[in-house]
């Protein structure tokens, strides 16, 4: 296809930009609204593991309001929180590393998902190395909405995420824990919702060599700013050295942009074609985490089931 054809297409424009209006056949991007929330969700609730022994040590969380030490996009503010494992003690063997994008969703107390509580009853029955979690917030940035800027973050299929996290993101939780983090990519995982999710694969398919294992929760591998390429580049690209658990359901968001059910769908059989080590669940639930917190510790059995464990 020739340029002029592409800038015809509108291939050149983001698809969640403010200002790119997307009414298209009398159907609207707003339509994900009722994906957010479906019949087929009902059957979905946290995982036991999120509900520990009231005996079970309990690791600890530092909140970081307004953080704004990125460098990579400068000028924004975000907020992070940094978990550390009972008993974490910063002159042993250095702790694995998970982080989630639009944290906040994954660590809430009463969320569905409540990742700091199954961290710690895996941690606590020798399912789990002791690992570092790292949950972080989309920036914010003067003269751009905040959906714009997760989406410049988050959709854009580029370095630039992963870069943030090595160069900016975890010098700075290593400051604060007091020690390295494993630089063993297969110790490393990142994960996310929506186009987290898929900001989660792209962090990896750029840095194999800093994140091995990634898990996405209905991710947005649409025509946003990129990611939508992905099925085909994985078929023809060398195979990179990375574990995926993917997950979506029959309820996902299918709007002007896309079908999530299908894009995850395709994700899922290009994986299978590239030979990588993967796994894809689908449910019937829609775009939130209700089936992915329900699984939640089965995704992290599965994705460091070789981990040595304490």
């Amino acid at each position: 296809m020739d340029w002029k054809t592409y800038e015809a297409l509108g291939l050149h424009l983001s698809m969640n930009d403010d200002d790119v209006p997307r009414i298209v056949n009398g159907r609207t991007n707003r339509e994900i609204q009722a994906a957010l929330a479906t019949p087929g969700d009902r059957q979905y609730h946290p995982n036991p593991e999120a509900f520990p022994a009231e005996t079970t040590p309990r690791g600890a969380v530092r909140s970081y309001r307004d953080w704004a030490g990125a460098r990579v996009f400068p000028d924004t503010l975000r907020d992070m929180w940094i978990y550390t494992p009972a008993g974490f003690d910063p002159t042993g063997p250095a702790p694995a590393l998970m982080v989630f994008q639009d944290g906040a969703g994954y660590l809430g107390r009463e969320g569905p998902v409540r990742a700091a509580a199954v961290f710690d009853t895996l941690t606590a029955a020798g399912e789990m190395a002791p690992t570092v979690g790292v949950f972080i917030m989309p920036g914010r940035k003067e003269g751009l909405s905040a959906p714009r800027q997760r989406s410049v973050e988050y959709d854009s299929v580029s370095d630039a995420y992963a870069r943030f996290l090595i160069e900016d993101a975890l010098p700075f939780v290593e400051a604060e824990i007091g020690c390295r983090l494993t630089g063993d990519p297969a110790r490393r995982t990142i994960c996310g919702i929506s186009s987290g999710g898929a900001c989660a694969f792209t962090a990896a398919w750029f840095r194999p060599d800093a994140f091995g294992r990634v898990l996405s929760h209905c991710g947005s591998f649409v025509p946003i700013r990129g990611a939508g390429h992905y099925p085909y580049l994985i078929r023809c690209t060398e195979r990179k050295p990375i574990r995926v658990w993917l997950q979506s359901g029959a309820g996902d968001a299918d709007i002007v942009l896309g079908s999530w059910p299908q894009a995850n769908k395709a994700m899922a059989a290009s994986l299978q074609y590239a030979g990588y080590d993967h796994r894809f669940v689908f449910g019937e639930g829609g775009h939130n985490l209700r089936h992915g917190g329900a699984v939640f510790a089965d995704a992290l059995r599965w994705l460091w089931r070789d981990e040595p464990l304490p």
